[in-house]
């Protein structure tokens, strides 16, 4: 079709106005949003008559299908402008991101984005996007018709699209949320939108419209996986938390191509009695110990005490695809049915790992200890080592305690006894420093073959444990003492002293049950340590180490130092588990930079901003890894008990809030929710500064702590939640609160009211991962 021309007054030159095929042609061409503007711009259409004919031609176009108006100007019909709003889903084979468009009008499925990795400059300073974020991306078109993109601006997480299990209908089917405050909020999904769903996968579901009548509905946007299969709780925590599970092409392959180490350039210690001690299921080691009497005179009595430490800096190098994808999960994740590891298992499992008998590289630090447990001093080593033998908690205080076995026999003189020799000597030195001793028993689910829950347990706390917690602690200082020394940047591991808002809370709570908190003085954890000793032996004691516990801030990643509160520790930085944790490899790379230890080290242009950076990344992944260790532990323990609703349990009031009361079972732990409109009669206030729910008129008391018996009402697997009925009466005493405890009643019926839907358990952590 040739170019249109139309004759202007007699001195105008005439105007030429664009074909479909030149409009179409620069459109499809152009990286920036093309309106009627930049059209008549571009093809020197001028003059109000020229301008009136082009855009009559557009609107040709447009209605012939061949173009489409969208936000800022056109497009061509079925392809994407060049600046999208997308929602980032998945990955490719190769490790990149994808992204779909948020809206499409196009036929078919839309189209897939791959995302370009952020580019230097002021680019990689922003935060890295990941699943389930929503972002404003710049897109361009290539030969074969894909799209490739890079982010323009992380806009937040996509709130319209839903997590949940597909339920499969004659009329289409459902989707029942697996968002604990989503349940019994199911979603309609016509037939023709489920996609390749089938009944009980789990999917992704983008909600098409939500009427005040009726189910929302919506479509399946991708099948994320069965439930019915192999480690289908955890694949829901994966999801949800967006928690990156399948490694790349190219970090396999940079694993794979992985050289083992040599002794070139490292200290040999293959001779010396290293030992590994760690669960009896532990798949990787990432650290030996041993001590030996220090024979210098002038320490008498003293010991030199030695920490090893995989040496992944050897394998792991700043820059690749390895070290990309170890930043961005950050650390390993442990569910009880799998374990995502931060590194390959090429890396962690083989290279890294200390096993017994054979050769692995390692960084250690050697610490020359006083008899009164003080550090004299210490250096850094990078060594060549083979662990002497690899033995379990229960295995070496077995030996220790007069019952060894074929392995450990002759290991005892030689190893054993002088680890926990030079144990009893630091012992003595933390006891001096008196950090926060808080009793709070952890639970480890134990499950069946098939997946399912065998029982709960709490794993006996050992000397073994203690010791090589204390060895740990000891070389995590010691780290963060050589890099300030030597005015290197790191990343430090922070505990800030509780605020100011939670101690007053905590002192309300406390005079709740005759402890004066004072109010001058410097804040301590022996303060905290004093309080739990003066409630040690009473009916308070797991009550105010919850209350305690709660006061307490949140340790974090940052490159600077606050100290550590909980610890007593004026400086302290991650060393001892690089292989499940990207800040233990900062520290590594900055040691064998700061030692000048050989190759490996941290680059020389890293600056204090992109270690703060790296060190907000890293704890924002560290939350993630606990929130959904947590709620996995809370579907499998929900399932267990889904097949005992009506049956009793003895438990304690974890939680207390103005919707109800969380309540902790003696038996497994879970948490589960008792709505306050099944409380009783009376009508209960939050008073938030007790933690508790007190009646109006009667003064009944339901406080955090408190012990109770509850009847099990229902019980959500796939949201992990559960509703109990309170069998117990509260604390009795006066209008406005009492502390009397009532003798109580073996069962008090629900008052009668509207059924609560299930509730959320709270999301509650163990302090800090120190």
């Amino acid at each position: 079709m040739a170019p249109r021309t139309r004759a202007k007054a007699d001195t105008a030159l005439p105007q030429t106005i664009p074909t479909r095929e030149q409009i179409l042609a620069f459109i499809a061409e152009s990286k920036e949003r093309v309106g009627k503007r930049e059209i008549a711009k571009a093809f020197g259409v001028k003059g109000g008559a020229a301008k009136i004919e082009l855009k009559a031609v557009l609107k040709e176009i447009e209605a012939e299908g061949g173009l489409e108006r969208g936000r800022g100007g056109f497009q061509a019909a079925g392809h994407l402008p060049p600046v999208v709003l997308a929602d980032i889903r998945s990955r490719d084979r190769h490790g990149d991101f994808l992204a779909v468009p948020a809206e499409w009008k196009g036929e078919g499925k839309p189209p897939s984005i791959v995302l370009m990795p952020v580019r230097g400059g002021r680019g990689a300073k922003r935060p890295a996007p990941g699943i389930g974020d929503r972002a404003l991306i710049r897109v361009e078109r290539d030969a074969e018709g894909g799209y490739s993109g890079r982010v323009i601006k992380v806009i937040g997480k996509n709130k319209a699209e839903i997590i949940g299990v597909y339920r499969a209908g004659a009329q289409g089917g459902r989707i029942v949320p697996v968002d604990k405050k989503a349940q019994g909020k199911e979603i309609l999904i016509p037939p023709g939108e489920e996609g390749e769903a089938k009944d009980g996968d789990l999917v992704s579901v983008a909600l098409e419209r939500e009427t005040r009548f009726g189910l929302p509905r919506g479509r399946v946007r991708e099948r994320l996986g069965s439930l019915g299969s192999e480690k289908a709780v955890s694949l829901i925590a994966l999801h949800i938390h967006g928690i990156p599970h399948v490694f790349a092409d190219a970090t396999l392959a940079e694993a794979d191509a992985v050289k083992p180490a040599t002794l070139k350039g490292r200290e040999d210690w293959r001779d010396r009695p290293l030992l590994t001690i760690d669960p009896p299921d532990a798949k990787d080691h990432d650290d030996a110990v041993m001590a030996e009497p220090d024979e210098d005179p002038g320490n008498p009595g003293g010991f030199v005490v030695t920490v090893a430490i995989a040496d992944v800096a050897a394998y792991v190098r700043p820059g690749t695809s390895l070290d990309r994808e170890a930043l961005e999960r950050g650390n390993s994740v442990y569910f009880p049915d799998r374990v995502v590891p931060m590194l390959p298992e090429r890396i962690s499992n083989d290279l890294c790992s200390l096993r017994e008998g054979e050769d692995r590289p390692a960084l250690a630090v050697r610490m020359v200890i006083a008899a009164d447990g003080v550090k004299r001093r210490h250096s850094f080593h990078r060594v060549m080592m083979r662990s002497a033998a690899k033995l379990s908690y229960a295995q070496a205080q077995a030996a220790i305690d007069g019952h060894g076995d074929e392995k450990t026999g002759p290991l005892l003189d030689r190893a054993l006894r002088p680890l926990w020799v030079a144990y009893a000597a630091l012992k003595t030195a933390r006891d001096r420093r008196g950090p926060l001793a808080l009793d709070l028993p952890e639970r480890k689910v134990l499950l069946t073959p098939e997946g399912g829950v065998d029982r709960v347990i709490v794993p006996e706390r050992l000397d073994a444990h203690r010791l090589i917690e204390e060895f740990m602690i000891q070389a995590n200082v010691a780290a963060a003492e050589t890099l300030e020394s030597a005015k290197q940047p790191l990343i430090y591991r922070i505990h800030d002293e509780p605020a100011l808002e939670k101690m007053r809370a905590l002192g309300e709570v406390l005079g709740s049950v005759g402890i004066k908190l004072p109010k001058e003085g410097a804040l301590r954890p022996d303060l905290f340590n004093r309080i739990l000793r003066s409630v040690a032996e009473t009916e308070h004691a797991i009550f105010i180490n919850e209350v305690v516990l709660r006061s307490q801030a949140q340790a974090v990643y940052a490159s600077e130092n606050l100290g550590h509160f909980g610890l007593n520790l004026r400086r302290y930085a991650h060393f001892t588990s690089p292989i499940r944790r990207y800040a233990d490899l900062i520290v590594h790379r900055a040691l064998i930079t700061a030692c000048k230890l050989g190759s490996g080290g941290l680059s020389s242009d890293i600056s204090a901003g992109d270690l703060a950076a790296i060190g907000e990344t890293i704890s924002a992944t560290e939350r993630r890894a606990m929130a959904a260790e947590r709620e996995t532990i809370d579907r499998l323990i929900a399932g267990h008990l889904a097949d005992r609703v009506g049956a009793t349990f003895a438990g304690q009031i974890s939680g207390v809030n103005r919707a109800g009361l969380f309540i902790k079972l003696d038996e497994t732990g879970a948490d589960g929710f008792v709505p306050i409109s099944q409380l009783g009669a009376d009508y209960f206030r939050h008073e938030e500064g007790r933690h508790a729910l007190v009646g109006e008129r009667t003064g009944e008391t339901f406080r955090l702590g408190d012990r109770v018996e509850v009847r099990l009402v229902e019980a959500a697997p796939v949201a992990g939640a559960l509703r109990f009925e309170l069998l117990s009466e509260g604390r009795q005493g006066s209008r406005g609160g009492g502390t009397r405890k009532g003798p109580g009643r073996p069962f008090k019926a629900a008052s009668p009211g509207r059924p609560a839907g299930i509730r959320t358990s709270r999301s509650r952590h163990r302090g800090s991962r120190r």
